[in-house]
């Protein structure tokens, strides 16, 4: 029996890689997260179990608990489990809890990468992440909770890539203004990456919150730096 780590990818199943696409037609059990876009889970087969156990800012959420125990559950009871999560799972899936809790009753487990919005969103926005004069180095960090982060550091990167940011978009804007940003600096907001309502807003640190006043952003990637322009 296999419990298989598998990153959906952005938007539809065009970007979803030829090995996750193999398993999922496989699979006998997925546990997927909210926004995995739903051509990709009619893949698997009818008599697929699937659960939904999304977690989604300001929604009612599958707590990580009952995850974990969800995995216990169908991994010793089938022998191809997937859990399938957004992007990629390595960069903020917070799969090592649930990782963890299978190793230690000895479930074996595959991890298989998919294409990060964090990478991939902005290059189909024509925003490319790295560039030989503006862009030598690139971070990317959650806006989740930005009290937490070290800002004055943060405004000296070259270009920040912001995940699950909407939401607090305009602490963040002030964070960076008051360690030494200047208002005008170049910010883009893009959301619904890589599927047809994919949006997007340019401006700056000092009018994109008004730009995009009364807006869900959810779900969207934000990038902050010369490389917006």
């Amino acid at each position: 029996m296999t419990v298989y780590f598998i990153g959906a990818g952005i938007g539809g199943i065009d970007y979803l890689t030829v090995k996750a696409h193999k398993i999922i037609s496989q699979a006998e059990v997925i546990i997927y997260d909210a926004l995995v876009d739903k051509e990709i889970l009619e893949i698997a087969s009818s008599e697929c179990i699937k659960i939904c156990v999304g977690k989604r800012g300001g929604e009612i959420s599958t707590s990580q608990t009952s995850i974990n125990h969800l995995l216990v559950q169908y991994a010793q009871e089938y022998n191809a489990v997937i859990r399938l999560k957004c992007g990629d799972p390595a960069i903020f899936g917070r799969i090592n809890p649930e990782l963890a809790v299978l190793r230690k009753i000895n479930i074996d487990v595959e991890l298989i990468p998919g294409i990060s919005s964090a990478l991939a969103v902005p290059f189909l926005a024509n925003i490319m992440l790295t560039e030989k004069d503006n862009s030598r180095c690139l971070t990317i960090i959650t806006g989740h909770d930005p009290n937490i982060l070290n800002w004055s550091i943060l405004s000296q990167v070259d270009t920040l890539v912001i995940l699950m940011g909407g939401k607090n978009l305009s602490v963040i804007t002030q964070k960076l203004q008051k360690y030494g940003r200047s208002s005008d600096f170049p910010i883009a907001i893009i959301k619904n990456g890589g599927n047809p309502k994919q949006i997007q807003w340019k401006g700056t640190l000092k009018n994109i919150v008004e730009k995009t006043v009364n807006i869900s952003l959810s779900p969207c990637v934000i990038v902050i730096g010369k490389v917006v322009n």
